[in-house]
């Protein structure tokens, strides 16, 4: 802190925290005393003031002399002793899915921290039932080693005994003797519903195993109520309620490798592949696959097909072949279904195209290979968040509170009603039986929906046979390279030419509109470009306000009337630049979106940008493959230096899914006194079970304590206790085939850019030409919260932090306590942030249209 600095320490057995400020400014020392009278600490720092308090509200400040705070403790350790007395069982159930060991994870170390006893529960509701060694007590080095692995650790099983009342008796009882009131059931609609009948039921089932003497009236009484939390683990995403499902993402990542790598093939001989995925009552694993690889067509079984789609789908793929393509791909839910609910198989899409068309067709049935291999970056944080989540719902839950399902809508975690969500979810099922096909379109969510209407635009309109167009729309990538940019302009072209607009691309970035790099784009040129990683236009960091002259005569000279800039925080700042140019050219005054695409993430106006998930994950295989040889030769700890710039999204986000043991930001400075914690942590780590370490650096976190500085300050105080290594992943994070979700997210966004654009063409046409001049014309597309929203690029400077080229406000800086937590660090938990209990209709009203 530059203004000022805080000192804390507590007095031995004192309820006292003593808070010491050298004040190093007259305009922090003025804040300092004015504080006085509002009983709240704030202080300048890094030169920017902040108005919020350095300490939470529930805590007393009293001034004992000149610069000397006295704390008063009332409610400030909360969180860790919310659960002390209680106990907790977590168990696995129904189908598993990748990332539910992440959950497990979470679920324990977070309980542990809370004070609570934690139990495993193996085999699912079978183990709850039989009992014995199936039910036991977790430590926190009992959950080690789970972050990478699929599948689930504690087991799963289908359970008839625990369909019956005999079977549901005997379970209470097991739980009853253990003292456990809190069951965390991590699983499908089927394992939710039970775990609610369970809870519905067992004050019954307590009366009669105490009329029984299986247990006593105090048992009884200490046992009086069970609180239920689920979290829904499905690679299917089949449960209303939640835009994704623990697993989900990781069965995406399978699939996508498996396509990408047929395509290959399907190129070299000319052929038809007809992959089948999972998906027996839910089609969202097709429909995204099929978004994230532009597949010809897809079945799904909340949207069958026309009853003349045999014509159809022949016509469309001799279209494709006469344009130029050397294969096609057709996606089969295993669920599909016709009109009249017949089965739509992927034989028998075989055999039309064979006798039909004559093409050389093979079918690929992806099976359980889907559920398998180690879950992507996002399925450890959905599921670890998720964990911490329902550890806090069930430890404040009381006899009136529902049995809650965390959920995740947009980019925020929510607690809903379990049977709310079980109740729509069965509903789908049912308008599909009945075949109200269309309601069961509008129960699976705006998200769902979307998805739907953007692969229909993209995959079943005819693109336009003519050239030129009612506009001209140009499109450009800004800044350095990031996996998903491809999609994003393969979308934002394809949608541009669907709606009647003449398309140009625009190659090396704002240099290259300078130099008048510009062609047009047709359907065919953005071919295959999905699942290409880097820039097939080039990407250049260049700012336009140096050449905004040449800029604004290529704006004329190919009568350009709408940009759409696919970049980073270059993006950003040369649409601002743009915005300023208006005032010397009226050639600039055209309307312009930004789409942010950076694996930095640090674009002001969006939680995610396209290409950091791409990064995300292959920090975290690097991670894996890391902590791995360091349990191989026991001892180790290895420093890894991640991307990002200034941002510490890379570092806190693969901190928190590969399990590192600390991950140094620039918007957590620390101090050297920090650095000797950790590795007096790491000291302590190694008296354990867990013999390895593993600790991320953003590049940029700290001038002084440079990667070097850190390797070597750990490899001095190690010494005798544990070697040292340090690896730089330079590059290879900025590289690779995009990720599904950066595919998706890219592909949404451009076609929600472009549909923005052409309505603010139209909104901007003025006596024979474009002139856009308000600040709305120049916005950016971005992920906030729970929806997709255009922001004016001027009203996002107030939330910049230019020097260091970041928001003023990171969401996920929320989740660093997190990560500290399950690394066992002795911290505060701030639980204001926590969800309160939804209803399902009310946030489908608002939820992402992602």
């Amino acid at each position: 802190m530059c203004g000022a600095e805080a000192r804390v320490s507590k007095r031995k057995g004192s309820r006292e925290t003593r808070v010491l400020l050298t004040v190093g400014s007259t305009a922090a020392k003025a804040r300092v005393e004015q504080s006085e009278q509002s009983r709240d600490l704030s202080l300048e720092c890094h030169g920017t003031q902040s108005t919020k308090p350095l300490f939470p509200e529930c805590m007393l400040l009293t001034m004992k002399s000149q610069g000397e705070w006295i704390m008063t403790h009332e409610e400030h350790h909360a969180a860790k002793t919310l659960g002390i007395g209680k106990a907790i069982a977590v168990l696995t159930s129904g189908g598993d899915a990748q990332g539910m060991n992440a959950a497990v994870r979470a679920v324990v170390r977070v309980g542990i921290f809370t004070g609570a006893r934690v139990f495993f529960v193996h085999e699912g509701y079978q183990g709850l039932v039989d009992g014995g060694e199936h039910i036991r007590e977790a430590t926190w080095e009992s959950v080690s080693m789970m972050l990478q692995l699929g599948g689930t650790v504690i087991g799963s099983a289908r359970c008839k005994d625990f369909r019956e009342r005999e079977g549901r008796l005997r379970a209470a009882h097991n739980l009853v003797k253990r003292g456990i009131t809190n069951l965390c059931v991590i699983g499908g609609d089927g394992s939710l519903t039970g775990a609610d009948t369970f809870r519905s039921e067992w004050s019954d089932l307590l009366n009669d195993l105490q009329k029984n003497g299986k247990i006593t009236a105090e048992e009884a009484t200490k046992s009086s109520f069970l609180n239920i939390v689920g979290l829904v683990g499905s690679i299917d995403n089949d449960f209303c309620g939640t835009d994704m499902t623990i697993g989900t993402d990781s069965a995406l990542h399978r699939i996508v490798e498996i396509v990408d790598a047929i395509t290959t093939t399907a190129q070299s001989h000319q052929r038809t592949f007809v992959l089948e995925v999972m998906g027996r009552h839910c089609g969202y694993l097709a429909l995204v696959t099929s978004l994230s690889c532009g597949a010809d067509w897809v079945f799904i079984p909340e949207c069958p097909p026309d009853d003349d789609w045999e014509e159809h789908l022949c016509r469309r793929l001799s279209e494709t072949r006469t344009r130029g393509s050397r294969l096609n791909i057709i996606i089969v839910a295993e669920g599909a279904i016709d009109k009249n609910g017949k089965p739509i198989t992927s034989e028998d899409i075989k055999k039309l195209v064979v006798k039909r068309l004559g093409y050389d067709t093979r079918v690929t049935v992806l099976g359980h290979v889907q559920r398998g291999g180690t879950p992507s970056a996002f399925d450890r944080i959905l599921g670890s968040r998720m964990g911490v989540e329902a550890v806090m719902a069930l430890l404040e839950g009381t006899p009136d509170t529902p049995a809650c399902v965390v959920s995740l809508s947009g980019n925020q975690a929510v607690r809903l009603p379990l049977m709310e969500c079980v109740q729509v979810t069965k509903d789908v099922t049912k308008a599909m039986d009945e075949k109200r096909f269309d309601e069961a379109m509008k129960l699976r969510g705006r998200s769902f929906m979307n998805n739907w209407e953007v692969y229909k635009l993209l995959a079943h309109v005819r693109p336009p046979v003519s050239k030129g167009g009612l506009h001209t729309v140009a499109v450009m990538n800004v800044g350095a390279p990031a996996a998903g940019m491809n999609a994003a302009v393969r979308s934002t072209v394809r949608i541009g030419l669907i709606q009647g607009n003449r398309v140009l691309v625009v190659h090396d970035g704002f240099e290259g509109l300078a130099k008048g790099q510009i062609e047009e784009a047709g359907w065919s040129y953005v071919g295959g470009w999905t699942g290409q990683g880097g820039s097939k236009l080039g990407t250049k960091r260049t700012l336009p306000k140096k050449n905004l002259e040449q800029i604004s005569a290529n704006i004329t000279k190919f009568n350009i009337q709408g940009l759409v800039i696919i970049g980073g925080f270059e993006a950003y700042t040369g649409g601002l630049e743009l915005m300023e140019g208006r005032k010397l050219f009226d050639e600039l005054c055209i309307p312009f979106v930004v789409i942010p695409a950076t694996v930095s993430n640090n674009v002001p106006g969006s939680d995610f940008s396209i290409g950091a998930d791409t990064a995300l994950n292959t920090i975290c295989t690097t991670c894996d493959r890391i902590k791995q040889s360091a349990a191989g030769t026991k001892r180790r700890v290895f420093i890894i230096e991640t991307m990002g710039g200034y941002c510490g999204y890379l570092a806190t986000m693969a901190g928190l899914a590969a399990g590192a043991d600390a991950a140094y930001i620039f918007e957590e400075p620390f101090t050297i006194r920090d650095l000797q914690a950790n590795v007096e942590h790491l000291v302590q780590k190694m008296k354990t079970t867990v013999k390895r370490g593993l600790v991320l650096r953003n590049e940029k976190c700290n001038e002084n304590y440079t990667t070097d500085f850190i390797f070597n300050l750990y490899s001095e105080e190690g010494k005798g206790i544990f070697d040292s290594r340090k690896n730089v992943l330079g590059h290879m994070q900025q590289g690779g085939s995009p990720t599904p979700f950066d595919r998706n997210f890219a592909t949404k966004m451009g076609a929600k850019a472009m549909n923005w654009m052409s309505g603010k063409i139209k909104e901007s046409y003025r006596n024979g030409r474009i002139f856009a001049n308000s600040p709305d014309s120049g916005c950016v597309l971005g992920m906030r919260k729970r929806a997709l929203v255009f922001q004016p690029v001027t009203e996002l400077k107030d939330q910049t932090d230019f020097e260091h080229r970041i928001p003023k406000e990171q969401w996920w800086l929320k989740l660093r306590p997190i990560l500290k937590i399950l690394a066992k660090y002795e911290i505060d938990l701030d639980t204001s942030d926590h969800a309160h209990l939804e209803h399902i209709s009310r946030k489908r009203s608002g939820e992402a249209a992602v």
